[in-house]
């Protein structure tokens, strides 16, 4: 209420004829009822009337943003604002006769027009974050830590504020005092700095998004990224418990992150098969014409045996120096079979294709000779991908006696009873 009809109307009540100090507290209470009247009908006609009219808008609107801003509360909060407006102007014009109540009133609207601020800034923070969500690169770029972070900056200004205000000093004096507790402050938030830093890091160099396979042994995750949040990254791991990673980890600490493989069209398959090193031998005639009546390596088989008897044929070496000879053996074969085995699968991709195709001889150790099989499935998705490997080794592990080769396995309480049995 204006200072000016304030004073108009004291004069017309001391023209009635009323005495100066009846006159001072009628006009304070025709002003206060006045007031009064005035912020419950502000209040209405936002609450009632204007929302009543935006929803209308919104739900004939076919734009998604706008019924994320009517769903985020930001207009009911704004209702609370012009009453609140209306008695600190009341307050500071229209009680100049008593400045204690005028200032006591003032503060406390002042200190509630700040947070109702903070509240509406809040609200409208969180629906450009909801808004964001919607389109495709949210996944590729969360702003989460970025909005917790602004969320932060506003409340520690309000709160600044509203100290200044009860303790009768200027912001910018408060300020300028807390520089002497920063190191405090930088120690209490200390999580929350270093998890701002790292989620920009993050996020601009695309180490993560949502959505995203990782593992992390050192933190038991192995899962999907759920959400990205300026302290925590929180993963879902695939026995559906939750893992929360500090946010600075990711930066500080190594972890896998399997989105390549997923987004290519294939998944790695890396296991060795144990051969048993005294089940290796040379191959000898009746091994060869049955190994030639397997229909993938038949040709092989035979073209691989012409070209060493024209080798042994050229340098004279006798078919009896077995030693001197060069010779097909029967592991030797059992790994050709394997690679052509898995060149024609097809939930395997081809070596021709720019996948790795490899069979090959690892480092022998106390448990035999490794065969690693090396190759790509055509299948990421991990029920599936489990199910291919399975068959495919199902297979192998099945086939190794007919290269009269042994598997390797650690003797067990039966082989014991045997050898006894036999002894």
């Amino acid at each position: 209420m204006n200072s000016t009809i304030g004073l108009k109307l004291k004069e017309i009540l001391l023209d009635l004829g009323l005495p100066e100090q009846i006159a001072i507290l009628t006009k304070n209470t025709i002003v206060l009822i006045t007031v009064i009247g005035l912020s419950f009908l502000a209040y209405y006609i936002t609450k009632k009337i204007l929302i009543k009219v935006l929803r209308g808008f919104v739900k004939r609107s076919k734009v998604e943003w706008d019924d994320i801003l009517l769903n985020k509360k930001i207009l009911k909060r704004f209702s609370h604002l012009i009453p609140a407006i209306i008695i600190y102007f009341f307050s500071k014009n229209g009680l100049v006769e008593y400045p204690k109540i005028s200032a006591f009133i003032q503060g406390g609207s002042y200190i509630y027009i700040v947070f109702i601020v903070m509240f509406i800034l809040d609200a409208f923070l969180s629906a450009l974050h909801d808004i964001y969500q919607t389109f495709p690169s949210s996944r590729e770029r969360p702003i989460k830590g970025y909005i917790q972070g602004v969320k932060i900056v506003i409340y520690f200004i309000g709160v600044i504020i509203v100290i200044s205000v009860l303790i009768g000093q200027s912001p910018t004096k408060l300020l300028a005092g807390l520089g002497a507790i920063a190191a405090i402050l930088i120690l209490v938030f200390k999580d929350t700095i270093l998890g701002l830093v790292s989620g920009i890091q993050l996020t601009a160099n695309q180490m993560v998004k949502i959505g995203d396979w990782i593992t992390m042994p050192s933190k038991n995750a192995d899962g999907t990224v759920m959400e990205i949040t300026l302290n925590t990254v929180k993963v879902q791991n695939f026995d559906k418990t939750i893992v929360t990673i500090p946010t600075y980890a990711l930066i500080s600490e190594s972890f896998q992150n399997w989105k390549g493989m997923e987004e290519s069209e294939g998944r790695r398959i890396a296991r060795s098969v144990y051969v048993d090193l005294k089940s290796v031998k040379f191959c000898d005639h009746d091994m060869l014409e049955r190994f030639k009546k397997i229909k993938l390596i038949q040709d092989y088989v035979t073209t691989k045996q012409h070209e060493i008897d024209e080798h042994n044929k050229k340098l004279e070496i006798d078919d009896n120096d077995r030693v001197s000879r060069r010779n097909l053996t029967n592991v030797g074969v059992f790994r050709k079979y394997i690679e052509i085995y898995l060149e024609k699968h097809p939930k395997i991709h081809e070596s021709n294709s720019g996948y790795t195709l490899l069979i090959r001889h690892l480092q022998p150790t106390e448990k035999g000779l490794p065969i690693q099989i090396y190759c790509f499935s055509k299948d990421q998705d991990w029920v599936k991908f489990e199910q291919v490997q399975a068959d495919i080794f199902d297979h192998i592990l099945a086939v190794v006696p007919e290269f009269e080769l042994n598997v390797f396995q650690n003797p067990t309480g039966a082989d014991f009873k045997n050898l006894n049995q036999l002894s």
